[in-house]
């Protein structure tokens, strides 16, 4: 006749006790992990935000005091104006053609360039009272500005400048542009980063 011994089962039942405590033990433990991890990452994210705000200050503080060296707002461009030539080898004369236009000056080399050319890009597109002059400026061949040109898909005239046109126009920085209004006077200046927003803000 088959019998149990009831004994046998001490220990296991003993032993799954212990194991049951241990993982509630460990659920009760994980709600607090959960925040102390949560927490970390608050942590972490607001230094990060920290530091980029303060690295975004001293950028536009340089960029204001490098602003302060361009050709002042209301001046009046001379009327011997420079000619140029294009990536498309045409001429152009870097003025204003009876309605506001935005010189900008870039170095294919310049990261801020290539992040904000965009920008620049689709407020010529969009916007057809403005028309858009880019000037390339310590370049070391002419096929650099190609590429850059077909890498941002650029339609606006690009014309390669020269050691004269940047001493003329007081460039220190790139990017750096002036707005001239119809009269071929600078009504708008800025040097670094401009969104799209800002540009139309600008040319408004």
């Amino acid at each position: 006749m088959f019998s149990v011994n009831l004994h046998e089962f001490k220990p296991i039942q003993a032993l799954d006790c212990i194991n049951l405590n241990m993982i509630i033990h460990k659920y009760e433990l994980l709600p607090g992990l959960i925040g102390a991890v949560i927490f970390g990452e608050l942590i972490l994210l607001r230094s990060i935000a920290i530091q980029s705000l303060v690295f975004f200050m001293i950028f536009n503080l340089l960029s204001w005091f490098k602003e302060l060296s361009m050709l002042e707002t209301d001046s009046q461009l001379n009327q011997e104006f420079f000619t140029l030539t294009t990536i498309m080898d045409e001429p152009i004369e870097i003025k204003a053609n009876n309605k506001k236009t935005i010189i900008y000056f870039f170095a294919p080399w310049c990261q801020v360039c290539h992040l904000s050319i965009a920008n620049l890009q689709a407020q010529y597109q969009k916007n057809q009272d403005i028309d858009v002059i880019a000037i390339a400026l310590d370049y070391m061949n002419k096929q650099e500005i190609v590429n850059f040109s077909i890498e941002h898909q650029l339609t606006f005239p690009i014309a390669l400048g020269n050691e004269k046109v940047k001493k003329a126009f007081k460039v220190k920085g790139y990017p750096s542009y002036y707005i001239l209004d119809e009269d071929n006077t600078v009504v708008s200046r800025s040097i670094g980063y401009s969104s799209e927003f800002g540009l139309y803000l600008k040319t408004f």
